[in-house]
């Protein structure tokens, strides 16, 4: 009879526990952290392209397809465009140049969009900013060039993007591993006010950009290691409401159909991650293979619980931003 009424006590405790846990990871008793979701233009309003098959070497440029807008990714007007689509968050890539500056450009080389030849990172900003950026878009498999002569000094440097923005969000991407590269951006972004640093996050290879993260604690930063660490390390543990060192102060980026295994998504996990001083950016899913592309879906975007308040990673700005925008409705 003893054992009995043991057994039944530990059983209540067990399933009091249980249920007390789950009400700490519970979303809906968590208010959302914001009125609406936060938009982040990947590479402001862009080209779009076919991404079968894609690689870390596919030239996109050629893979064109139809789009209702004329411009090119990572310039000063497609920037301006995304801004007033409504995004947030504008993301632009850099590389450095052989004297000191820093271009605003995707490639790793110069070959696939522009008539130059070579890595881009082996160039002066004057010998980059001379080039057609439009040079090589196609759609129909070369036949035609759309864009041809009409990319002629496009290409900006970081410190043009800084001037014409000084206020904006900006989330800035280091193509390289090179710590050195780390070194100059430092430099640069430790010029920038203290608030205008809290404006701006990086993200890339692990050791330039954790150069970044230990010279310049304003600056939210993320590399692919420390993404998988954070998100790893929640799974394991945060239904006790800990908070992986990982997740602290940092853009973290996360494929939509990984949602289902954080605790307390989204509210709860939204509010978590505030705490830290961390920013959420949902992509699209991720098989284990290839890229995870923007969430630029509006059957996805439809789909977050309407009071999601999170960040949405977009490659279609222009087709995002408005929906959002104007309320995400059924």
């Amino acid at each position: 009879m003893k054992y009995s009424k043991i057994v039944k006590r530990a059983v209540l405790v067990i399933f009091g526990a249980i249920f007390a846990l789950s009400l700490s990871n519970a979303s809906f008793l968590a208010p959302p952290i914001g009125s609406q979701p936060v938009l982040a233009a990947h590479r402001g309003l862009a080209q779009d392209f076919d991404r079968t098959g894609l690689t870390n070497e596919t030239c996109t440029a050629t893979r064109m397809l139809p789009t209702p807008h004329d411009y090119l990714e990572n310039t000063i007007a497609s920037m301006r465009a995304a801004f007033d689509y409504g995004a947030d968050f504008v993301e632009l890539d850099i590389h450095p140049t052989t004297d000191g500056h820093f271009a605003v450009f995707h490639d790793w080389t110069v070959d696939c969009r522009t008539e130059g030849t070579g890595i881009t990172r082996e160039h002066t900003l004057a010998s980059l900013q001379s080039l057609d950026i439009g040079y090589g878009y196609t759609a129909d498999g070369g036949e035609t060039y759309p864009f041809r002569g009409k990319g002629l000094g496009l290409m900006p440097s970081l410190d043009e993007v800084l001037t014409t923005f000084p206020d904006r969000n900006l989330i800035i991407n280091i193509k390289s591993n090179d710590p050195q590269e780390g070194e100059l951006l430092a430099e640069r972004l430790a010029q920038l006010s203290s608030d205008r640093q809290r404006q701006i996050m990086v993200y890339g290879g692990d050791r330039p950009v954790s150069i970044i993260r230990d010279r310049l604690p304003l600056v939210k930063t993320l590399w692919i290691r420390r993404l998988k660490q954070c998100l790893i390390q929640y799974v394991a543990l945060g239904w006790t409401r800990y908070i992986p060192a990982a997740c602290e102060r940092s853009m973290l980026m996360i494929p939509i159909n990984y949602t289902p295994w954080l605790w307390g998504w989204p509210n709860r996990f939204l509010q978590r991650m505030m705490a830290v001083n961390t920013n959420i950016f949902l992509l699209d899913n991720y098989e284990g293979e290839g890229f995870s592309q923007g969430l630029d879906n509006l059957d996805q975007v439809q789909g977050l619980p309407n009071d999601y308040s999170g960040g949405i990673w977009t490659d279609k700005i222009d087709l995002v931003g408005p929906a959002v925008r104007g309320g995400i409705t059924d």
